[in-house]
């Protein structure tokens, strides 16, 4: 819980709900995590070790603070979580109150995307408060990692700062009409959009930086709101950035986003992944009932192998992490 924030209805502080991954002593028995109805899952979220012993491989480990796309869940980005966990990390994977499919979604929680980052920074104070965890991070090893508004998220906490007028002006820019920015998972789509544009213009909360100084580096998988994003806006950040995107993305296009991105950045690494790779092949691989229920989030084209590609942006993850923190 957030005691300084209040929870979507204002009757309570603000839940957080995070998962969190880590180093296993090699006794530990390993079991297949699933995301959804115990007896139709839609979704695996990795193997793990549930409630295991820390490692005693190292006193002190990196973490990674990671941030799930709009509308989704930590454990969709298992697959990420799980390979730098095995890889020596902790990852605390933070559930945002009110836009993650674990609870009800909410128009607060889909329109007040500021929240994010404030979220990974109270989570991260948690953390390293914690008598158990918090003696076992390494403080000066603390990264961030996003996918879609988590990529958002981690440009945000990264000292990134949003100018959300500018997305007015969206359709001259880059093209793209307001609506299309609009996240296709909230049920209510013209709600939504007048929420928002009323918190734009009442709410200057958008308008502070979110940098979290102990943030060393921060890994960005098909990051959104780019058009939200000025030069300037971007200049304030210093840490090394690395930002990966589907050639196929049509939910975040690469040139208003990750292209933008980069090119503004003063330290940045943009890796485009070529052919039919899309928004959601980022998501969790689905199961034969996923794929029936939700072909949108787990049908890719047949060229793309979705195991495969998430292997292989972990191993950019780890490897991106290792080099700078």
């Amino acid at each position: 819980m957030d005691q300084s924030r209040l929870n979507g209805k204002g009757t309570a502080p603000r839940p957080m709900l995070t998962d969190l991954w880590y180093p296993a002593e090699n006794s530990s028995v390993e079991e297949e995590i699933w995301i959804g109805p115990p007896k139709h899952p839609l979704f695996s979220a990795g193997w793990a070790a549930q409630d295991a012993e820390v490692s005693s491989a190292s006193e002190r480990f990196p973490l990674v603070m990671l941030s799930h796309g709009t509308g989704g869940s930590s454990r969709q980005m298992g697959w990420l979580a799980t390979h730098l966990a095995r890889h020596g990390y902790l990852v605390a994977g933070v559930n945002h109150h009110g836009n993650t499919s674990i609870e009800p979604y909410t128009v607060e929680g889909f329109a007040r995307v500021w929240e994010r980052p404030q979220d990974l920074r109270a989570v991260l104070d948690l953390l390293l408060q914690d008598s158990w965890i918090g003696p076992r991070i390494n403080i000066e090893q603390i990264g961030v990692a996003g996918f879609s508004l988590g990529g958002y998220t981690a440009i945000a906490l990264a000292g990134g700062l949003t100018d959300f007028h500018e997305l007015k002006r969206v359709d001259k820019k880059s093209g793209r009409l307001i609506d299309e920015l609009v996240p296709p998972e909230f049920p209510n789509k013209e709600a939504l959009a007048a929420r928002f544009q009323f918190l734009i213009e009442n709410d200057t909360t958008h308008k502070k930086s979110f940098r979290d100084k102990r943030m060393r580096a921060a890994f960005a998988i098909a990051p959104v709101l780019g058009e939200a994003f000025t030069a300037s806006g971007l200049a304030p950040i210093s840490i090394p950035v690395k930002i990966v995107v589907g050639e196929a993305d049509q939910l975040a296009p690469a040139e208003a986003n990750a292209i933008k991105f980069a090119r503004h950045l003063k330290d940045s690494e943009l890796e485009i992944l070529k052919g039919k790779v899309a928004h959601y092949t980022f998501i969790a691989e689905c199961t034969a009932h996923g794929k029936q229920t939700l072909p949108f989030l787990c049908i890719d084209d047949p060229s793309v192998d979705r195991k495969a590609l998430h292997n292989r942006v972990s191993e950019m993850a780890a490897k991106f992490f290792d080099a700078h923190l």
